[in-house]
């Protein structure tokens, strides 16, 4: 699906705080990531930084106090207040979230927090005193009990020299949260799709194992973009150098044999489950417990078959989940359709995406893919080269065509 924060109107506020400068680059990030952003300045942040930076970023006019009482619109705040998706105040200071907890409209960010009728979100910055302040404490707790969001603050270094929570969050860190924040209500909403993404790593010994060059990068886009759909999503994943998208339960395994009993154990409620991790199909028979010296030699490694994870849940459906929706991945060398079309039949799928990982341009490793889709009734929908994430899109859009408005 497509990112949610493409056109939706965020205003951003900015109070005084020397964390004013990573509001400037959350107003870049939000502005690239799609938002039309409007940036409202306090006096105090005016200290701090000019509101021709945010417009430079932005493209659109930062509003002061001064625009209060100037000719711009009629009433100006409310005009603001209700024509806006996200209200998110970042940094904001002790004083303004003590304002707005106390209904004090004194200036145009926290009289446009009384006008706003769209879901308030705010990012602390203070010193960890402050922060810790019975009376801030209290705001706070205020301000949640009526629905106000609120990220972070985080722990570290603070410009007093001292050590503790009232960091403003980071502004990626910020972004995927409003991001996951906007998808809430998508056409996936209430519904739990379950992901496997990276390569399982199967050892010979406490060093060594045998694995293979997924990446990940495939399976944490299919993870996002049923985010982005408003779905409730587990990410179940083998090691990967990835960050995972903000929202996902993650449940981290190593081996086949684990990725198989977490796959089972999520399944139960889940409507669809997305195989995109590459499986090792074989494993050491027996693994040594110490590692094995070189100077020892290794004349063989017997291997043995891991458990068919999809084949295993086709197995069991029935008596799991009959509703459960399987879209199970195929990474062939040869023969691709004739190879995927058998491997989706004996696993009983819905759908079963295909790539060449003969192509330099898509498959393990790179940013992109060229894959088929093949579907149960016979179908077969061929995508050309492009990014995983518009690969992601694509199969969401179908798990959202078998799911949204219904009850599966």
């Amino acid at each position: 699906m497509p990112n949610p924060l493409q056109q939706k109107r965020i205003l951003l506020g900015i109070t005084g705080s020397i964390a004013a400068y990573k509001g400037a680059e959350l107003a870049s990030k939000l502005t690239q990531a799609g938002a039309i952003v409007h940036v409202l300045l306090t006096a105090s942040a005016e200290k701090f930084i000019s509101p021709l930076t945010f417009q430079s970023l932005t493209g659109n006019k930062c509003f002061t106090d001064a625009d209060l009482w100037g000719a711009e619109s009629h009433i100006l705040h409310v005009q603001l207040g209700l024509s806006t998706d996200l209200f998110l105040i970042a940094p904001a200071s002790a004083n303004t979230i003590a304002k707005i907890a106390g209904g004090i409209a004194d200036n145009l960010v926290t009289i446009t927090a009384l006008t706003a009728r769209c879901p308030l979100v705010v990012a602390p910055a203070m010193d960890a005193g402050m922060f810790n302040h019975p009376a801030t404490c209290a705001n706070v707790k205020l301000l949640e009990s009526r629905g106000v969001q609120f990220i972070g603050p985080a722990a570290g270094h603070l410009a007093s020299g001292l050590e503790g929570f009232g960091r403003m969050q980071e502004p990626l860190d910020i972004l995927h949260q409003v991001r996951w924040l906007l998808a809430q209500n998508g056409p996936l909403a209430g519904k739990k799709i379950v992901v496997t993404a990276g390569g399982t790593r199967e050892p010979i010994d406490p060093v060594r194992c045998i694995t293979n060059r997924s990446s990940g990068k495939q399976g944490y886009a299919l993870a996002q973009s049923a985010l982005d759909s408003g779905a409730s999503v587990t990410l179940i994943t083998a090691p990967t150098d990835l960050r995972p998208p903000f929202g996902v339960k993650i449940i981290p395994v190593e081996t086949a044999a684990e990725m198989h009993s977490a796959a089972l154990a999520e399944i139960g409620d889940a409507s669809v489950l997305i195989m995109s991790a590459a499986v090792a199909d074989f494993r050491p028979m027996k693994t040594a417990a110490q590692k094995i010296k070189k100077e020892k030699g290794l004349k063989e490694i017997v291997l043995e078959p891991t458990t068919d994870i999809l084949q295993d849940v086709a197995h069991h459906k029935q008596k799991i989940n009959p509703s459960l929706r399987l879209i199970g991945f195929a990474a062939e060398s040869e023969n691709l359709i004739t190879n995927a079309r058998k491997k989706m039949e004996s696993k009983g799928l819905d759908l079963i995406v295909v790539n060449d990982i003969t192509a330099a341009d898509a498959g393990f490793e790179v940013d992109t893919n060229r894959v088929t889709l093949l579907f149960a009734d016979g179908s077969i929908q061929e995508l050309p080269l492009m990014k995983k994430s518009e690969v992601a899109e694509k199969i969401i859009q179908q798990v959202c065509a078998w799911l949204a408005g219904s009850g599966e």
